[in-house]
């Protein structure tokens, strides 16, 4: 059945925050993540008279993961456009910024144990874990074979691990 824009503003209230929170966590930027859910709301209620079930989260999260991969795509092309026209995007205040880590789980471990990792590694780590793609995708993104891709995110997660327990890597 289609949703109407009460059932959008619905859904916004009862699920934005744990939406803000996925999307947080699979960008690891909190201005990018408030950004998404816009752009995810938005194209909600663009599309709300084409939904069809009874169920409309799991068609919300898969606009959201679309959204993502979008903004994944487009990196930093968009941004570096965006500062040639002037545009400005209204930045976060500290405690926004913080209290979208704090809902997201994500906090200063996390980044700087990505910084670590050898850059194909965080490569291999970003496009299976953050973006969720299969492995023949990562491996055709990374110009390697999906065995290679396989042992690459096996060793990224095994260095996050350890980093995350203080345990010494021997990889």
């Amino acid at each position: 059945m289609p949703l109407d824009a009460d059932a959008i503003a619905d859904l916004y209230d009862q699920h934005a925050r744990a939406l803000l929170a996925f999307l947080a966590r699979r960008a690891a930027d909190p201005e990018a993540a408030v950004d998404l859910l816009a752009e995810t709301f938005a194209a909600a209620f663009k599309d709300r008279r084409r939904f069809r079930g009874d169920d409309p989260l799991p068609w919300l999260y898969g606009i959201a993961r679309h959204q993502l991969a979008g903004y994944f795509r487009r990196g930093r092309v968009e941004r570096r456009a965006l500062e040639r026209l002037g545009v400005q995007r209204r930045e976060l205040n500290e405690t926004e910024y913080d209290r979208i880590e704090e809902l997201a789980g994500l906090g200063g471990e996390v980044s700087a144990a990505l910084a670590s990792l050898k850059p194909e590694h965080r490569d291999a780590v970003r496009l299976r874990v953050v973006e969720e793609r299969p492995y023949p995708e990562v491996a055709r993104a990374l110009g390697i074979s999906e065995q290679t891709a396989r042992a690459r995110v096996s060793r990224a997660l095994r260095a996050l691990r350890h980093a995350s327990t203080e345990e010494p890597e021997h990889a």
